[in-house]
């Protein structure tokens, strides 16, 4: 790792983050919140690449953020993430809040952090760092051992996620849009962290977004909304999106027998 961590991340991490504009491949993966759940995440691309054998054209597999906290393996997650994307696949990752909660806290950590109560004990426990001992260390000591355990890999990755994902009629981002705004005049803070009035507010004028952020049982099918975030970190049930411009979407799951048509 690159020394004076508190020194390089200051910089970078408050400038606004990219947004991104593409056109339609064939297909579309869209994954929700994997937060630390490595084997979910392979299980869960193995459907995917076998789902998409016979398809002709682009595959994209869209990560929709919150890699990490809460479940066991960020470090494996981000490590997989980075790594090549599965043959004949594209991969995107987009950026959630609780990278952006991490990225905050390397550079002031104390052990009152609001991120630890969220998931980042767990993070922090997957790069092998002494959960118990460390809150007790004085901020010096932390920051040498933040630096010690977290690969600089890991932070660049972090740091250069995009943020939104625009198609010519749907969106992907980590949380969703705030409906009171214009699609330009969307900050990066309800990027990442809206859910009301959003989630409630079907006729917006905004286009369809493709979000995580706000766990439930089952994904959500709106006419405004389709929602990924199943808990995995909790229920053992990751869930992607097959996603075509002229076709139905069709949800594939860890954790269930099969992939349903809706």
């Amino acid at each position: 790792m690159l020394p004076l961590l508190q020194n390089l991340l200051p910089r970078r991490i408050n400038q606004p983050r990219a947004r991104l504009m593409r056109d339609w491949p064939a297909v579309i993966y869209a994954i929700g919140d994997i937060h630390g759940c490595l084997s979910e995440l392979e299980a869960l691309e193995r459907q995917i690449v076998a789902d998409a054998a016979g398809v002709q054209g682009g595959k994209w597999i869209v990560t929709l953020g919150d890699y990490v906290d809460r479940g066991p393996r960020s470090d494996g997650v981000l490590d997989h993430l980075i790594a090549p994307p599965p043959p004949g696949f594209e991969r995107i990752c987009l950026a959630g809040n609780h990278e952006a909660m991490l990225l905050d806290y390397l550079t002031n950590p104390t052990r009152e952090a609001a991120w630890l109560k969220y998931g980042g004990l767990e993070t922090l426990a997957s790069y092998g760092i002494e959960t118990g001992r460390f809150v007790g260390l004085p901020k010096a000591q932390m920051r040498a051992t933040l630096e010690a355990h977290i690969p600089q890999a890991h932070i660049d990755f972090m740091q250069s996620l995009p943020i939104l994902l625009t198609l010519p009629d749907l969106v992907f981002v980590h949380a969703g849009l705030n409906p009171a705004l214009p699609f330009t005049a969307q900050s990066d803070a309800d990027l990442l962290w809206m859910r009301e009035p959003f989630l409630s507010t079907p006729e917006t004028g905004l286009p369809r977004v493709v979000h995580g952020h706000t766990p439930g049982p089952e994904p959500v099918r709106l006419p405004h909304r389709i929602g990924l975030d199943t808990g995995a970190f909790a229920t053992g049930v990751l869930t992607a999106a097959r996603l075509r411009r002229d076709a139905a979407v069709r949800f594939l799951q860890t954790g269930s027998a099969a992939a349903n048509l809706l």
